[in-house]
């Protein structure tokens, strides 16, 4: 075996330009299956990471963009009022969407986003400082703020705990009761979220004044379906403006479903171009063993004259064909794994601030799987034909 390792690789060294030639279909084919499941995992991986501070039990309700009126469908905080009330399975009804104000505290002054929030938790991120809402805070309307990391950034930022300290919206004074830990995020925020934080019943009261919002989140208790609640909320809209509206819901389940069939069907398409390459690479590893063969016609006869067998013959010319399957297959390993890791690094973590696992194991046993299966299938006919030349005619062969 060793001997055959070392005549195979003689004669692929002899024939260096046609060796890397017929090798690269294998090297591209490798690297790109390699890279597009790594990628692909790690896409869809980095998509639910970012949403992963969502509350699963919750969704949110909009409007549906598609209808000849949009403003038939708007909504308003009493109408978010009447659907917690009437729809069982809902815990608690908040408005979506923000608005931005003039925030000053003390000498500092910025132009922020402020929303409504409830004691319950529908986005999970963890405290940095203080406390988070109380239901006396819901149910008295407080005059009690929370911020974000980066509303604490543009109104405290080297002022030490915030905790107390005041800050004005408009006309109306409120204490800040707490700050929210900095999300996981990269170029893209990971958490789509105000950066002051009011108790709804405090942002409604205060700065929406009956006025439209543009949707309404949902918290679902915990013994009840999400589904169905989702489809009686937008029954309850669409019936409360007399079938004049519709609606759509968002929640992170369906959302991540929906991404990982994109991406699992982007992954799919690729990786079948992928293969594609292999099997034309695998044309040429049969195309370039049958001129070997042809080349080496008068060599076959004369090692069959003196004693070769057929087994002898074919596994030389085998070993030949996994040999630079072999070296293809090392060099898209190694390639592919490299660009996967690379852009997942560099550009999707970058990006998400996600860190998601990559199915690197399975990525290679896929890519070398493949490439060994076309090998054999596509290297075994000429070394089959060379096992099979009559010793006679071969000799005869110029």
């Amino acid at each position: 075996m060793i001997e055959y390792l070392r005549e195979a690789t003689a004669i692929l060294g002899a024939n260096r330009a046609r060796s890397l030639l017929t090798a690269l279909g294998l090297v591209i084919g490798v690297m790109a299956v390699i890279a597009i499941e790594v990628l692909g995992s790690g896409t869809s991986g980095a998509v639910a990471g970012i949403l992963g501070s969502i509350n699963d039990r919750s969704f949110t309700l909009i409007p549906n963009a598609r209808q000849g009126d949009f403003t038939r469908a708007l909504i308003k905080p009493d109408d978010i009022a009447r659907a917690k009330r009437a729809v069982p399975g809902i815990d608690e009804a908040v408005p979506a969407g923000g608005l931005a104000r003039l925030v000053t505290a003390g000498r500092k002054r910025a132009r922020l986003s402020i929303a409504g929030e409830s004691d319950q938790r529908f986005i999970t991120t963890p405290l940095r400082l203080g406390r988070a809402f109380t239901a006396s805070d819901i149910a008295s309307s407080a005059h009690a703020a929370l911020l974000s990391d980066e509303g604490y950034a543009h109104l405290f930022s080297g002022s030490g705990d915030p905790d107390g300290k005041s800050l004005r919206i408009g006309d109306r004074r409120y204490v800040v009761v707490g700050v929210l830990e900095k999300p996981r995020t990269g170029i893209v925020p990971t958490v789509v979220r105000a950066d002051v934080l009011l108790p709804y019943t405090t942002y409604e009261r205060d700065l929406l004044r009956g006025k439209t919002v543009f949707g309404a989140r949902f918290l679902v208790a915990g013994d009840a379906s999400l589904l169905t609640v989702e489809r009686n909320t937008v029954a309850f809209f669409t019936q409360l403006k007399h079938g004049r509206a519709q609606y759509q819901t968002f929640d992170r389940k369906s959302f991540s479903s929906a991404v990982d069939g994109i991406f699992g069907a982007m992954t799919f398409v690729v990786a079948l171009i992928g293969a594609v390459s292999l099997v034309v690479a695998g044309i040429g590893i049969l195309n370039i063993m049958l001129v070997s063969v042809a080349e080496r016609t008068r060599e076959i006869g004369v090692r069959k004259a003196i004693g070769a067998t057929r087994a002898q013959i074919l596994a030389q010319f085998c070993i030949e064909a996994l040999l630079l399957s072999a070296f293809g297959c090392a060099v898209g390993l190694v390639l592919g794994l490299a660009i996967g890791y690379a852009v997942n690094r560099y550009a999707l973590i970058a990006i998400s601030g996600v860190v998601a696992p990559l199915p690197w194991v399975r990525s290679v046993l896929i890519a070398t799987g493949f490439a060994t299966v076309v090998t054999l299938l596509f290297g075994t006919y000429p070394a089959y034909r060379a096992a099979s030349l009559d010793p006679i005619e071969a000799l005869r062969y110029e």
